[in-house]
């Protein structure tokens, strides 16, 4: 039995290209005690990925060159020396851009994929959803009545925060590169308005529709976009910094928040969510959220491509605004 994974052979400055990484077969080892061999089906794509192949150390280590692509994965278990894993088992976790993956079981967990897709497990259940999960409710505290606008909110992330605002009373505003992104927004995930930034002026859009200002400003892109929502705070907002999407391929040269002192006129804050350091809590969490899902509560949109061979053209797709809700690859 052999694997395919996808290497890191050179950082990228800029854009990433298809000379950064490498296509390689290898032999599948045999397995250790207390290790287990998992077939992988789908791969999450992730933003933070881009940040992963940068050198050094941030909240998590750069891949190393030479290694496999780092990625949330989910897959069957086929061989197992480990008892708390079983052939047969479906499991989600850091398993890697690759068909096969020997685990010794280290922050890998077993999903239930009888009521819901395995990718759902990538998305609204995996990661993202926690995301979106941790950081509007731990971050944001919404409450009753508060305005919340999302950036890149057609994205997994940004339209699971904002049917949660939603489920939590608040009025949602969404921004998307699209109108059909915009439309998903409003009639799909329930957003009480969705603004097109490449057709429409932001700022007056959303002193259009917060008069009084925004309460919670969700940022997924970061720069300009950045800029003109902190114009926009109500008194005592809440600002959750969860990624800069329009600055990760130039992170040297960042375009930082030139009007920050609006969030001392606003009496508010801005922080930041990382979604490891609720890691106790994705069970209860990814409990709810499937119940809101059942009840029609959350609605799920997913961009799926397949083929290991097309591992840079799917991942550069979230740079581009190319893919339409959760970008998997299929392998």
């Amino acid at each position: 039995m052999t694997n395919t994974l996808v290497t890191l052979e050179s950082r990228p400055s800029g854009a990433v290209q298809e000379s950064n990484f490498g296509l390689k077969t290898e032999a599948i080892r045999e397995l250790k005690d207390g290790e287990f061999l998992v077939a992988i089906e789908a791969l999450s794509m992730d933003p933070a990925i881009r940040g992963w192949m940068n050198a050094g150390t941030t909240y998590i280590k750069g891949i190393e060159l030479g290694t496999v692509m780092r990625s949330f994965s989910a897959g069957k278990v086929v061989r197992s020396k480990n008892d708390s894993f079983q052939i047969g088992d479906y499991v989600e976790g850091m398993l890697g851009a690759q068909t096969h993956a020997i685990s010794d079981g280290s922050g890998i967990r077993i999903i239930d994929i009888s009521n819901s897709k395995i990718t759902h497990h990538l998305g609204v259940l995996g990661m993202p959803g926690m995301t979106a999960y941790f950081g509007l409710l731990k971050k944001g505290e919404p409450k009753p009545g508060d305005i919340i606008y999302i950036s890149a909110a057609s994205g997994v992330v940004g339209s699971t925060v904002g049917q949660i605002a939603k489920i939590k009373g608040c009025t949602v505003i969404g921004s998307a590169g699209n109108d059909a992104k915009c439309n998903f927004l409003v009639e799909e995930c329930g957003f009480d308005y969705a603004i097109n930034y490449k057709t429409e002026d932001l700022n007056s859009k959303l002193k259009e529709y917060a008069p009084d200002g925004v309460h919670i400003f969700y940022d997924n892109v970061g720069g300009e976009t950045l800029d003109t929502a902190l114009l926009n705070l109500a008194r005592g907002a809440r600002v959750v910094i969860c990624g800069a999407i329009s600055q990760y391929n130039d992170m040297g040269n960042i375009h930082g928040p030139a009007n920050y002192m609006k969030i001392v006129t606003a009496r508010g804050y801005m922080t930041g969510i990382i979604v490891f350091d609720y890691v106790k809590e994705w069970p209860e969490a990814a409990k709810e959220i499937a119940g809101w899902i059942y009840e029609g509560k959350i609605n799920v949109k997913e961009d799926v491509v397949h083929g290991l061979e097309n591992y840079t053209d799917t991942l550069m797709m979230l740079f581009t605004g190319k893919n339409f809700g959760k970008l998997i690859l299929t392998v």
